[in-house]
């Protein structure tokens, strides 16, 4: 036998159950090894580098010891190594690295699994996004990182399993994403069902197509709760040095939604057997999803995310909404301050905006590079702005800047104009559009009531846009595709 740090400490207690009252007299620490439900536990997640560590005590002092005691109590001859098991947390990412190699080569996966569980007991969620970062950085594609998740979850799925998944209280983030989870488990095992019997029948019953329908829109409705991991949650990780594990995480999310895709056309076809092959793949990649998150994902962000980088996300998540539940309000934390102008790398100030910064000459390129124009008038009507792109639809000057919207347009316009904005400015509507020929083009013209957070009317937006070109599309265009007179 050969004991090393990374040796199991629940399976060397089962084996050897005199250790139970040896360690326990070796440390006050590790009395607690004394209640077997704790022992089944704890014990099932500690290896003996981890013991010493809760323990204090220098990790060589730990295993020569229990080495001697089995020697004293059976008279085996126990062999030691404190050498080769990767103890601090540099060893153990790039043990964890060949482990991922190894796998890419081809290597049986139970072996690995056995390579693993020794590194578990040491190993934290950050360790394996930090593996997966390096991996990237020493050259080893992200697709190819992705295209290993399946087999990642495998071999780590059993150890990451006992460590438990994070506890926050209702209205935190991650506390709302579990719950999603939780329906979203539900779900899988309705549709995993559903699929079943649909292999038995054959192909779809009227009720079977019906069932299938509904729990698909359900299925589709939660990539609510992966946009709000791509929108909300990966820029924080990216801003913290955090790349590959959010790309890996995405493109497994749009592998979900390719087979939800399938799925539905499939459905509409009548297509029993693709909709049964789609949807096995759909509901195990969406397993193996929450098991990522609740046991890799989420543990690393709150051990690596502030406070405050929380509320901001927290902040965010309306605006894309929630699948299946309403968060809780328990975790109130104070909203975040209002942003405060800064300076660019040269030292220019920004101008803080409700979602980000931009310098003046930023907002400049930004309204001058739209490919719509777009103009602006204060609650006494006068105009305040209004865009300059190269290329215009209705021509306006300088000379308008300041001047009485109203006497802007023509005197057979007047009448609608002002009805719209005596509209706005009562409340009893938000906006209006017309699409008129002129030129030779299609134009969309639209207003809009500006009003502040109380609902007070504040202005108008004009947007005008030549639509005479996305009239005309028709199907999909999905891939890039240079149209030979467009210039660059």
């Amino acid at each position: 036998m050969k004991l090393t740090p990374g040796t199991n400490l629940y399976g060397l207690t089962e084996k050897y159950p005199f250790l139970v009252d040896f360690l326990a007299r070796t440390n006050s620490k590790f009395q607690a090894l004394k209640s077997p439900v704790l022992r089944k536990t704890l014990g099932r997640m500690a290896s003996l580098g981890k013991a010493a560590r809760i323990g204090e005590m220098p990790v060589e002092e730990l295993v020569r010891a229990v080495a001697e005691e089995i020697r004293r109590q059976t008279g085996e001859e126990v062999e030691t190594d404190l050498d080769s098991f990767p103890s601090t947390p540099e060893q153990r990412r790039q043990a964890l690295k060949k482990i991922i190699q190894d796998l890419h080569a081809g290597a049986p996966v139970e072996e690995l699994k056995a390579r693993f569980a020794e590194l578990i007991a040491g190993v934290d969620p950050m360790e394996i996004s930090q593996m997966e970062q390096e991996l990237v950085k020493e050259g080893m594609p992200e697709s190819e990182i992705t295209k290993l998740c399946d087999l990642h979850v495998q071999v780590f799925q059993d150890p990451l399993l006992e460590k438990g998944v994070p506890k926050t209280p209702p209205g935190h983030p991650v506390h709302t994403f579990m719950e999603e989870n939780k329906v979203l488990r539900e779900k899988l095992a309705a549709f995993s069902s559903l699929l079943s019997r649909l292999e038995q029948e054959g192909g779809f019953s009227p009720s079977l197509k019906e069932e299938a329908a509904s729990l698909l829109e359900d299925l589709e409705r939660f990539d609510l709760h992966y946009q709000r991991k791509e929108y909300q949650l990966f820029p924080f990780l990216e801003e913290h040095g955090i790349t590959a594990p959010p790309k890996v995480l995405w493109e497994v999310h749009d592998q979900i939604r390719a087979h939800r895709k399938k799925c539905r056309a499939a459905l509409e076809a009548g297509d029993a057997g693709t909709f049964a092959a789609e949807g096995r793949e759909l509901a195990r990649k969406a397993a193996d999803m929450i098991f990522k998150e609740e046991h890799i994902l989420f543990p690393m962000a709150l051990d690596t995310l502030t406070q405050e980088e929380w509320v901001k996300i927290h902040g965010g998540e309306k605006e894309i909404g929630f699948a299946f539940v309403t968060p809780g309000a328990d975790w109130a934390p104070a909203p975040p301050s209002a942003p405060a102008p800064q300076k660019t790398g040269e030292g220019e100030e920004t101008l803080p905006l409700h979602t980000g910064a931009l310098t003046l000459e930023q907002v400049n390129l930004l309204f001058s590079h739209l490919p719509i124009e777009v103009s602006f008038t204060d609650e006494e009507h006068r105009v305040r702005f209004y865009s300059r792109g190269e290329e215009r639809i209705f021509p306006r000057s300088p000379g308008i800047i300041g001047r009485k919207v109203e006497n802007c347009h023509p005197p057979k316009s007047l009448p609608v104009v002002e009805k719209i904005l005596a509209a706005f400015e009562k409340g009893e509507k938000d906006s209006a559009e017309f699409w008129i020929r002129f030129q030779g083009k299609l134009v969309h013209i639209r207003y809009f009531a500006v009003r502040d957070p109380q609902g007070r009317f504040r202005g108008t937006l004009e947007v005008v846009q030549d639509v005479t070109g996305i009239r005309k599309l028709e199907g999909e265009r999905r891939l890039l595709q240079w149209d030979e007179d467009s210039a660059g």
